[in-house]
């Protein structure tokens, strides 16, 4: 099984917030994943944000909650080869730099699926495809990368 790339509307599902089907999925989904999961530094920092900013909890909780996440995967790094694919990559499809940045960072790893419930289910760049876990539990790309 492949590498796995995580947006963070999906950790932060994971992390207990929100509908509480979409939790399910998505600590079940990371639970599978396991070591096999890939997170841009991007995303751990958005994560952040949303914990402390939009959830209210503490900046000490959150780091709690980062120094477990971080532990059971690999964190990619923004260098400048991911900068640089993520700007052409905003430039060719106009997407947000934040979000090319993650799927740049995504691809630099190796992955061939990134999971987003934000992102254009579907969206393929070079070898990374983005798919929508909670919408597409059963798609091929993902059972593939994650297992039933």
């Amino acid at each position: 099984m492949t590498a796995v790339a995580f947006d963070t509307n999906i950790l932060v599902y994971a992390a207990g917030v929100g509908d509480a089907a979409k939790c399910e999925a998505a600590a079940s989904l990371l639970a599978r994943v396991g070591t096999r999961a890939v997170v841009p530094v991007q995303v751990i920092g958005e994560f952040f944000n949303v914990l402390v900013r939009k959830v209210g909890m503490t900046p000490r909780d959150v780091q709690t909650r980062i120094d477990l996440l971080t532990a059971g995967t690999h964190l990619v790094d923004t260098t400048a080869a991911v900068l640089d694919g993520a700007v052409g990559l905003a430039t060719a499809h106009r997407l947000q730099i934040w979000d090319a940045v993650v799927v740049a960072a995504a691809e630099q790893a190796d992955c061939t699926v990134l999971l987003s419930e934000d992102m254009q289910h579907g969206f393929t760049w070079r070898r990374i495809t983005v798919v929508d876990p909670l919408a597409h539990a059963d798609h091929p790309l993902l059972v593939r990368a994650a297992g039933p």
